[in-house]
């Protein structure tokens, strides 16, 4: 919507237009005429015209065209920066970045530049360098004299290297955004007590240019770009999902030699005692299971099924009896998709894990490809072996190529399992609950990707590329927070639908011959919920600024 002057006849009127598609072509309606401009700038009327303009100003970018010099409004969006700055000052970090910065002289607000950088990140798919003229539609506290050469050194700020460098790996050093993970998890202790169990996982970012000074590096990315040089991130989430900490390597850095270094910095930066540590299949190695069961360190990890022949041969060819899984909350009465049985082999201890609907769908998704697979053998077999989904279901005998039952068997006895590995003393059940949770680290690697669009990555220097995949971390943050506020108030909604109606509340003022008035539109959808659960109190509807 938009409002326009209108002449007709000897006289203009201001009315509010709405555009909408038919087919291809764009039809404007007339919402509502407010009235005679000459009428509405006489004295005292713009009273009537806010009230007039607050039942039509959601979703409304206000212009204001005409003659009028007496009469200037303007628009922008408040929901994005009212929510998030009740959680940023809530979990402590712009105090924790201020009094890092108590002795630096930067000559600009580098916790703002941090805050604004952040909200970007959470609410806008795109690159930093659209940030300051992203912010010029939006009401955001201390902002107004950033632009993008200030997000730029805030980000290098926070990836900077220290002096002391006693818990940095071989991989990493250790940087400012370090001492903000430290202090933000000191500042949460009161209600997270500890780091009992952990959740570790890592992905890959590739960059779009040099790949930084030694962080971007080429290797076997997960993004399927072997061209670009990459890095490699990892993510620490503690038992309630919040993220702990975020840590980079160069992009040839392997998973497995990446976990005993992750847990003995995470040991050592956050004084942990006791810890159970739950990661992938890709974490596993025998220097890695060594160094665990050396320091009594408690670990449920995932196997490579197909690779480790102690599983393949051993574990899932003994016979037991299954036994339902029953989340916390739920009915043992009721049916469970998910069985578990436990398996001890030369004294380690499996855990099998099985989900009957996903056994199904493989069963189907397998037998469609065999017989996609008969269909085409029948013209041309040699073409097929070049296919992976096809190879190794293939028998190929000097010249002829024919489908393999012995593969087939032997890739049904996978379907719908994992296997997992663990030294703890927890049931079967509670251990493959556990090992569920990782999913929601790999939820996090999700919205890092897609949701805060932390990749490509066009920076050159190492500190601001650490500074900007850490601005992802702190949005992660405080995504999470507020998905805990929703959920504890009994709330469950879509990110996108919380994004579209946050960034659909706006404000708009209006002046007129020295008066100012600021007209809110309404709360739709789940803004007003979001609001409530946050603890914000929504602006009123209309305010006179003096």
């Amino acid at each position: 919507m938009f409002a326009r002057v209108k002449t007709s006849g000897q006289y203009q009127y201001l009315q509010i237009v709405q555009n909408r598609r038919e087919g291809t072509k764009t039809i404007q309606r007339v919402v509502a005429t407010i009235g005679r401009m000459d009428q509405i700038q006489q004295k005292g009327e713009i009273e009537n015209l806010v009230r007039s303009l607050s039942r039509y100003s959601e979703k409304v970018l206000l212009v204001l065209s005409g003659k009028s010099d007496d009469i200037k409004a303007d628009a922008k969006k408040i929901g994005p920066a009212l929510i998030c700055e009740r959680l940023w000052k809530e979990l402590g970090i712009g105090k924790i970045i201020r009094r890092l910065l108590a002795e630096r002289k930067f000559g600009f607000d580098v916790e703002r530049a941090i805050f604004l950088t952040v909200l970007h990140r959470l609410f806008v798919s795109g690159s930093d360098r659209s940030c300051d003229r992203w912010q010029r539609d939006y009401v955001i506290d201390g902002s107004d004299a950033l632009s993008l050469h200030h997000l730029y050194r805030a980000m290098a700020f926070l990836g900077e290297e220290m002096e002391d460098q006693k818990d940095r790996t071989p991989f990493a050093p250790r940087c400012m955004k370090d001492l903000i993970e430290e202090d933000l998890f000191l500042e949460r202790r009161d209600l997270f007590s500890g780091l009992d169990c952990v959740f570790f996982d890592t992905t890959s970012i590739y960059f779009e240019g040099e790949g930084g000074e030694t962080i971007g590096e080429l290797g076997h990315p997960k993004d399927h770009r072997p061209d670009l040089r990459q890095m490699v991130v990892g993510i620490i989430l503690d038992d309630h999902g919040q993220p702990v900490c975020s840590e980079m390597w160069p992009g040839n850095t392997t998973d497995v030699t990446t976990l005993v270094p992750v847990i003995k910095r995470l040991r050592s930066r956050f004084a942990i005692g006791r810890i159970c540590v739950v990661s992938d299949r890709g974490m596993i190695s025998a220097e890695t299971l060594a160094y665990l069961e050396e320091e009594k360190i408690s670990y449920i990890l995932g196997t490579r099924m197909r690779r480790s022949k102690e599983v393949k041969e051993e574990v899932l060819a003994r016979a037991g009896r299954y036994r339902e899984v029953h989340p916390e909350g739920v009915s043992a009465k009721d049916p469970s998709p998910l069985k578990v049985k436990e398996v001890i082999v030369d004294g380690n201890r499996y855990i099998v894990c099985l989900n009957e609907k996903q056994a199904r769908k493989d069963a189907v998704d397998r037998q469609a490809i065999i017989d996609s697979l008969r269909e085409k053998l029948k013209s041309s077999p040699k073409s097929l072996v070049g296919n992976k989904g096809y190879r190794k279901y293939l028998k190929m005998e000097k010249d002829t190529v024919s489908v393999n039952p012995d593969k087939i068997e032997e890739e049904a006895r996978y379907d719908g399992k994992w296997v997992l590995k663990t030294n703890t003393a927890l049931a079967a059940e509670q251990v493959a609950l556990k090992y569920k949770e990782l999913w929601q680290v790999e939820q996090v690697f999700r919205d890092m990707k897609s949701v805060l669009d932390t990749r490509p990555i066009f920076h050159k220097r190492d500190e601001t590329i650490r500074g900007h995949v850490f601005c992802s971390f702190l949005a992660l943050v405080i995504r999470k927070e507020l998905d805990y506020k929703l959920e504890s108030a009994g709330h469950c909604f879509e990110w996108a639908d919380i994004k579209q109606d946050l960034k659909a509340l706006q404000e708009i003022t209006i002046e007129d011959r020295g008066k100012t008035l600021v007209i809110r539109s309404q709360c739709h959808g789940t803004c007003g919920k979001v609001f409530q659960a946050v603890g914000v109190a929504t602006p009123p509807t209309i305010r006179e600024v003096t």
